[in-house]
């Protein structure tokens, strides 16, 4: 036995040593850099919601050459600003678009660093909230660093070895038209010459220090006011040449914000997984404001504002999971970013839903601010102006249009919908008829029905705490429209004409073209039947029960395709991360799984989120099994793996899962503690066996908000077998229903 005793007893240490480490040291950047068919995720560098944001430019992780370094991105998956590349000696015309070969590469939220293969020069950076910095090594000596603009603006040098410029931001859409500007200022650590090239507005600069030098940093400013704000920015957040420093605070502010999440017990991959999720929560919105005013794109001006202005949110994706969490860790952000929207409707005159730097992106479908407003209200976020919030979010329900990808008023399509309950279809080989609709993205008829039904119980919600009684009816009466769109002699939701007649042929898993998108977004109708989060007993009914909607959610998690992969992805590219028909990848699945929870089989949804967090969530760089989204899937996989997790925005509950770890401690933002124990928690002891929540002992399978909001311990007993006694009583099911009042459960 003595011969295994020193194996063992390093095993122990090792286990001590990895419970030790900062949670920073957890995250690896490069996990679902590769992408299965959708876009990858990035590296990106930044201090946590902050306004600089950097990455290598490249297609994916495995790609072996970096194109150039932004001075900071756009908007989240919307592109970069400026453009920046090292060089040795005097480069040639074609250097400017010619990508470099790279190895040694190192990738943390804090730093990056990787060498050149054919020059040996190494690039460094690490940020703040609205400065980069940049190091680079020059082991021949002969120091050049190549700046530009992308999209046209200016560019120059100044004789004491400054840059400055600016780069244009065109808005898009009647929302958001007109122009704004990044601007950035920026020094270097050593004697420069600075020679300017390029054409027209698109503006190039050679900086080279004398041969010889090899190091030469790079520190500077971005604003979106003005050129002099950059350089009052680059001077109080990176007043002296010290990239140490400089990096030692970045790397100190992920570990605050990081550790405000600790967890206990699991695998290396499981923490790696865990707080590299985390870490993706963070990186929108951002603050944009600088010196207490900020530039708003929704009015092109620049504003005083005491309270910091966000931007850079995808609500479509983020209302499900990302704010919900966000709300339990940092509620007085939430309120700013919130008050943001409340400010971009009194500045353009209609509340947006993908609030990016330039304005109102329009993308997507629904009111997705409807249930962020009143999850977060329902949560005890209130340091907003929610009359002025209802005001957008009604007058974007009623007055503006549903159509997907497309804001602003509504139009002859938003008439039938209000007027009959339902975005009508167009029959197979029918010519679009309204103007209007996006040629690419088509009526998408059932999900928009099913987003304005649900979006629109929300806005019942907030219109009941305004004491607006009228409003709650009518959006009451709005949020049944679901049914209108579900055809229960076939079992599933079903697209209908103008004259009322379902449309025939429909395939649910197959029909609707390129992506589903005449009747389903991104998905097909599979996902679809399960797109009614505010009603689901009421779906269940139409379903033909419980009993029939259980047989049918198991079948959605073993139904085929129908045909192959290859013609399956070339229609439904977004559908990624399969299980039957069951999308893992796309952001309307992520409450499926947890619908047995309501169908009195939790053990199913112990088991699949385990499973589903097993299978495509993984330490590797095919660790996302579709597009990340800013948050909007990494999220998921953060309130998943602790166990818990926001079905329905606007109903303050949690649903309870099975916890990927021991003990989870969560400080929350007014000092109080939240603890979740897993007793005899394993990979096979998934199954919950009882729960007790602050000292009580529950028969269910959800808490609310309200019994953890100040602190509490939720304690669970797990085992290699199901209880089926648990939560399966209908007394006992989670509140999700059209008529429920979730100020109910607000102490």
């Amino acid at each position: 036995m003595k011969q295994f005793l020193l194996p063992l007893v390093t095993l122990a240490l090792v286990g001590v040593v990895l419970q030790g480490r900062a949670q920073v040291e957890y995250v690896d950047p490069a996990m679902g850099g590769q992408g299965f068919l959708l876009e990858p995720t990035r590296p990106t560098v930044s201090l946590p919601n902050s306004m600089v944001r950097v990455y290598p430019v490249r297609k994916d992780q495995l790609d072996g050459q970096i194109h150039s370094f932004p001075l900071t991105i756009l908007s989240h998956r919307l592109g970069e600003l400026f453009w920046l590349m090292p060089a040795s000696g005097t480069p040639e015309a074609a250097a400017w678009d010619r990508p470099a070969a790279y190895d040694q590469e190192v990738e943390t939220p804090y730093y990056y660093s990787a060498r050149f293969d054919e020059s040996l020069i190494r690039a460094e950076f690490t940020p703040t909230e609205h400065c980069g910095y940049f190091r680079f090594t020059f082991p021949a000596g002969k120091p050049t660093v190549l700046l530009a603009n992308r999209r046209g603006g200016d560019f120059s040098g100044a004789s004491d070895g400054s840059v400055s410029g600016s780069e244009r931001i065109v808005g898009e859409g009647e929302m958001s038209p007109g122009v704004m500007h990044a601007f950035v200022y920026g020094e270097f650590s050593a004697p420069v010459t600075i020679q300017a090239s390029g054409s027209g507005d698109k503006k190039r600069l050679t900086v080279a220090a004398t041969d010889g030098q090899k190091v030469l940093e790079f520190r500077y400013g971005i604003s979106f006011i003005s050129v002099e704000q950059a350089k009052k920015n680059l001077q109080r957040e990176i007043p002296a040449w010290d990239f140490a420093k400089i990096k030692e605070a970045a790397r100190d502010r992920w570990n605050t914000v990081l550790g405000q999440i600790q967890v206990e017990g699991g695998t290396p991959e499981q923490k790696r997984v865990f707080y590299t999720s985390l870490y993706r929560c963070y990186e929108r919105m951002v603050n944009i404001s600088e010196d207490g005013k900020y530039y708003s794109g929704f009015d092109h001006q620049v504003h005083q504002d005491t309270r910091p202005f966000y931007v850079d949110n995808w609500l479509w994706d983020t209302y499900r999971a990302l704010e919900p969490l966000q709300t339990l860790l940092n509620p007085e952000m939430e309120a700013d970013k919130l008050q943001s929207f409340v400010r971009m409707y009194e500045q353009s005159g209609w509340m947006p839903t993908f609030a990016v730097l330039w304005g109102n992106h329009e993308c997507m479908t629904g009111n997705p601010i409807a249930p962020w407003v009143a999850d977060a209200w329902a949560k005890g976020v209130t340091n907003f102006d929610l009359a002025t919030a209802y005001a957008g979010i009604r007058k974007n329900s009623l007055e503006g249009t549903w159509l997907p990808w497309r804001r602003g008023a509504k139009c002859s399509l938003d008439d039938f919908l209000n007027e009959h309950g339902y975005m009508p279809a167009l029959q197979p080989g029918e010519t679009e008829s309204v103007a209007r609709v996006h040629p690419r993205e088509r009526r998408q008829a059932i999900s928009v029905t099913e987003a304005q039904s649900y979006d629109d119980w929300c806005t019942a919600q907030i219109a009941q705490n305004l004491g607006n009684a009228a409003d709650r009816q009518l959006f009451l009466k709005r949020a049944a429209d679901y049914k209108n769109v579900f055809r229960q002699d076939q079992g599933h939701a079903w697209p209908k004409d103008a004259d009322g007649k379902w449309i025939e042929p429909f395939e649910p898993g197959w029909s609707g073209g390129q992506g589903g998108r005449d009747y389903t977004t991104e998905n097909n109708g599979y996902t679809y039947d399960w797109d009614v989060q505010h009603d689901l007993q009421g779906l269940f009914e139409l379903m033909g029960g419980r009993a029939q909607a259980e047989a049918k959610l198991d079948q959605l998690f073993r139904e085929g395709l129908g045909r192959s992969k290859y013609d399956f992805w070339f229609k439904f590219p977004d559908a990624s991360g399969l299980v039957g028909q069951f999308s893992m990848g796309n952001e309307p699945s992520l409450h499926i799984p947890y619908i047995y929870n309501y169908l009195g089989a939790p053990w199913k949804t112990q088991k699949r989120v385990r499973m589903l967090l097993d299978t495509w969530f993984t330490d590797t760089t095919l660790g996302m099994p579709g597009d990340e989204d800013g948050g909007g899937i990494s999220s998921f996989v953060v309130f998943s793996m602790m166990g818990f997790y926001p079905v329905t925005p606007g109903v303050p509950i949690y649903n309870l899962a099975s916890p990927v770890f021991d003990c989870i401690t969560i400080q929350l933002h007014n000092g109080k503690t939240l603890k979740v124990i897993c007793r005899n928690n394993s990979k096979d002891n998934k199954y919950i066996q009882s729960v007790r929540l602050n000292g009580k002992n529950l028969n269910q399978v959800w808490f609310c908000h309200a019994d953890i909001a100040n602190g509490g311990t939720l304690e669970l007993e797990m085992g290699n077998t199901p209880n089926r006694s648990l939560g399966v009583e209908p007394s006992t099911f989670p509140p999700s229903y059209l008529n429920f009042d979730p100020m109910t459960l607000v102490h």
